[in-house]
Order: C-alpha cells, then sequence, then structure tokens
C-alpha cells in the first residue's frame, strides 16, 4: 500500500505523461485507474488543480462512468451484461443469483477480496446473451448454472 507522498508522486507522473493534451481528463483518469487499480478520492484534488477544472467536475466525470472505481478491485472482475437485450433473456436471474451467490451487490467486493462484481451495458453480444465478462474475456449464454461455474472457478 502506498503512502500518500507516493500516491501523490505517481499521480504527477501520469499528468505530466498527458500534458498539453486536449481532453485530457479521461485519459489521466484511465491511466491513473491502471497505476493503481482504482482512482484514489486524494488524487481528485490533484487532477482538479492541474487540469484548472473544480473538484466536482472531476468527481463528476469519475463517477458518471461505470469502469472507474474508487476502490481496488478483487482478484477476478465479473462484469454481468444489464441491457435490454441480455435482460430479455434472463439476465435478471442471474444477476440476481451472482448477488445472492457471491453474498454481495454491484460495484462490491466479496469479503475475501476475490471477486468484484460490476454491471455493464452491452457488451455487444447480444444474440448470445446474457452475456458475462470474467477477467476480461467474453462469456455469452450465461444462465444460473453456468454463473455457479464461473463462480466456483474463481474462488
Amino acid at each position: 500500500m502506498l503512502d500518500s507522498v507516493q500516491t501523490t508522486e505517481r499521480v504527477a507522473e501520469i499528468l505530466n505523461r498527458h500534458r498539453g493534451m486536449e481532453g485530457a481528463l479521461l485519459p489521466i483518469l484511465h491511466a491513473i485507474q491502471e497505476e493503481f487499480g482504482h482512482v484514489p478520492q486524494e488524487a481528485l484534488p490533484i487532477i482538479a488543480q492541474d487540469l484548472n477544472l473544480s473538484r466536482a467536475e472531476v468527481h463528476g466525470v469519475m463517477s458518471f462512468y461505470h469502469d472507474f472505481r474508487e476502490k481496488p478491485a478483487g482478484a477476478h472482475v465479473l462484469k454481468l451484461c444489464r441491457a435490454e437485450s441480455c435482460q430479455s433473456v434472463g439476465a435478471d436471474r442471474v444477476a440476481d443469483h451472482a448477488r445472492k451467490e457471491l453474498g454481495i451487490e454491484w460495484h462490491e467486493t466479496t469479503k475475501d477480496g476475490k471477486i468484484t462484481l460490476e454491471p455493464v451495458f452491452c457488451l455487444g453480444l447480444c444474440a448470445c446473451g446474457p452475456a458475462a465478462i470474467v477477467d476480461g474475456k467474453l462469456v455469452g449464454r450465461v444462465d444460473e448454472a453456468k454463473l455457479t461455474k464461473i463462480i466456483g472457478g474463481l474462488k
């Protein structure tokens, strides 16, 4: 775990790499999340000051996009599609099953730190719904049984 000074230094390095870039906020947030595994709250005022934005603007952008995390993700990330196409073929049942089996809600991580559950809104796998992404790998036709097997493999 990094201390505040180390975090500030690494954020400053990322800001320097993006200096002069038009529309740099999103690339900066992505770079920080890649560096830390999340966007530390202490980074937001540093970003705001560097880009001459308000803290509210930076926080608003970060909280608007579901891919940005305020806390580190678990060892594995399970993303379930929440789009209408997947919902029409059982995604709500699959999502309920996932939350129950993992004992967590959306954007949470299991107590053992192994699995983070996140909603996504369309994976482009509509013909094979319900769809999921498991550690970056697309999975189609996910039902409760398949999800139980996936979760078992992640534990």
